[in-house]
């Protein structure tokens, strides 16, 4: 089957780098760096569809809802990457945040041949999440064709799930189906069509800032401080009496004596600094704010 290819941005030539393998080492780098720094230029002007798509986000976890990732090849282990972050990250429960990739766990590490061509498969790996309504779909493929993840955005539409299309070329069929398209268009690729260079490059940043900020709309960001984090490795346990003594001031001591009332849970630990409160009287007041710290304060009349 031939597939015309000729009208993505992400398969075209690049002229800058049309002569890339007579560069010096330096000069060859300096292309792929110039090619480069037009990529946050690119997600910038799709902020708008970011911003709706974090927003429904954040309303899908409010109603208990999840995050699902659906991709292949570089997109699906991209988002496969996000999610395995956010909670060590943020504390959040493993379900919340979800990265499927066609091919299934072996295709993290290696291609599997012609998973990404599956109409089945998308919508079988959702069906084994029970994929509900409540829950949004956030397809990821820089053609903006691949047919494991367009099946499963249309199985998602079918049960009126919230659709996201990630893609990195204009008019695409994954931008059609979706109920927020975001494309930040980056142009050709250094290597014709390794779009795991400028698109992947892309992709990761939006896809920082979709789970970056629905942690920090729900509440799990004070200041720029990441105040679920689990305390999974020596490094995390100093990072959260760190945090702790950032948020309130406090010295060591205290930062860890209070993180160890709390069992560890740094929000609660800042409360209990903050407004000397004991570590149940800390837990019921976040409780009671939706777990949101600067909203627990102005409540019970901390400053």
């Amino acid at each position: 089957m031939n597939i015309d290819l000729s009208k993505l941005t992400t398969e075209g030539r690049n002229a800058a780098s049309a002569h890339i393998d007579m560069l010096s080492t330096e000069e060859m780098l300096k292309v792929i760096n110039a090619e480069d720094q037009k990529v946050a230029l690119a997600v910038e002007k799709v902020i708008p569809a970011i911003t709706r798509a974090v927003d429904a986000i954040v309303g899908a976890f409010r109603k208990g809802g999840r995050l699902i990732y659906c991709g292949a090849g570089t997109s699906g282990r991209l988002g496969i990457l996000d999610a395995s972050e956010c909670p060590p990250t943020y504390g959040t429960p493993r379900e919340q945040v979800v990265g499927l990739i066609a091919g299934g766990h072996r295709a993290i590490l290696q291609a599997v041949e012609n998973a990404e061509d599956s109409l089945t498969l998308g919508v079988d790996d959702l069906k084994a999440l029970n994929f509900n309504a409540h829950d949004v779909l956030v397809g990821i493929a820089a053609s903006g064709r691949t047919p494991y993840v367009i099946a499963a955005m249309q199985y998602a539409k079918s049960l009126a799930a919230t659709t996201v299309a990630l893609t990195c070329n204009d008019g695409s069929e994954m931008a059609r189906i979706a109920d927020i398209a975001i494309v930040p268009i980056v142009g050709p690729e250094v290597v014709t069509g390794s779009s795991r260079m400028k698109a992947g490059t892309a992709q990761k940043m939006v896809l920082n800032m979709l789970t970056t900020g629905a942690m920090i709309r729900s509440g799990k960001v004070y200041g720029n401080l990441m105040v679920d984090v689990e305390a999974t490795n020596l490094k995390l346990v100093q990072r959260q009496i760190n945090i702790v003594m950032e948020a309130t001031g406090c010295d060591a001591d205290t930062a860890s004596l209070a993180l160890k009332a709390c069992e560890g849970h740094c929000k609660t630990a800042i409360v209990m600094v903050l407004g000397q409160l004991s570590a149940t009287q800390a837990t019921q007041l976040l409780q009671d704010n939706g777990g949101f710290i600067r909203q627990a304060l102005v409540n019970a009349g901390i400053k």
